[in-house]
């Protein structure tokens, strides 16, 4: 019998987050009304996993079944698949790395949004950098595609593709609704609250110094759900 550490936050969220999206794909093809009154019992234990570990007392199980089920499509547009990220990793020419620390959670991090519709991932990437922290950049290449749930960044299911992008001009401005603060970082001088920093730093830092190196992902498991 292996040893396991008991599940954390971070388990249950993406634990209630997987059986919301296969009870909502499940209603999305399913033509079967017992397979929809199944797939509607599946909704309720992930509300109730995910309630189990919010604060807010308006967060009950109900709160997130009505949410998924407002989400729910019919066939292909009901497929539940993980949201589309972009993300930034920009340096200037003395090596360091350009930081936005969030609004919503204090968070400090490499600028990053949703993929947006009509721009290709390398135009998100400039346009985020821009609107963020008022810096304009020049994309060079991707150094990573990393699930974000996964690496703890978030509470949505997303895959983020991050580029490696160079500086170009601009002077730095935080959007006045999406930042706090902005700004040029060296390596061993984060900010303590950036997170993720021992998933992307390094590979970041050696991506910023020219090294030759493989896109970084997110190995498979030998037990994704252990």
């Amino acid at each position: 019998m292996v040893d396991r550490p008991p599940p954390n936050r971070q388990d249950l969220v993406r634990w209630s987050e997987a059986l919301s999206a296969i009870a909502r794909t499940g209603l999305g093809f399913t033509q079967s009304l017992y397979e929809q009154e199944r797939f509607e019992e599946v909704l309720q234990v992930a509300g109730d996993i995910r309630a189990s570990i919010e604060t807010e007392a308006n967060y009950d199980a109900e709160h997130y079944v009505e949410e998924w089920m407002r989400l729910v499509g019919d066939g292909v547009a009901g497929y539940v698949t993980p949201k589309s990220a972009i993300g930034a990793v920009v340096h200037d020419d003395d090596g360091r790395i350009l930081l936005v620390q969030r609004a919503d959670s204090g968070i400090w991090l490499y600028p990053t949004g949703w993929a947006d519709v009509g721009y290709s991932p390398a135009e998100v990437a400039v346009k985020e950098v821009l609107e963020e922290t008022g810096i304009h950049c020049r994309p060079k290449g991707v150094i990573a595609v990393l699930d974000g749930m996964r690496m703890g960044l978030t509470r949505i299911p997303l895959y983020s593709t991050v580029f490696l992008c160079e500086a170009t001009g601009g002077d730095l401005k935080p959007h006045p609704l999406e930042t706090r603060d902005v700004g040029w970082f060296a390596e061993g001088e984060l900010p303590a609250m950036t997170v993720g920093l021992p998933q992307w730093g390094a590979h970041a830092f050696a991506a910023i110094r020219g090294e030759s190196l493989p896109v970084l992902f997110d190995p498979p498991r030998s037990e994704p759900w252990g």
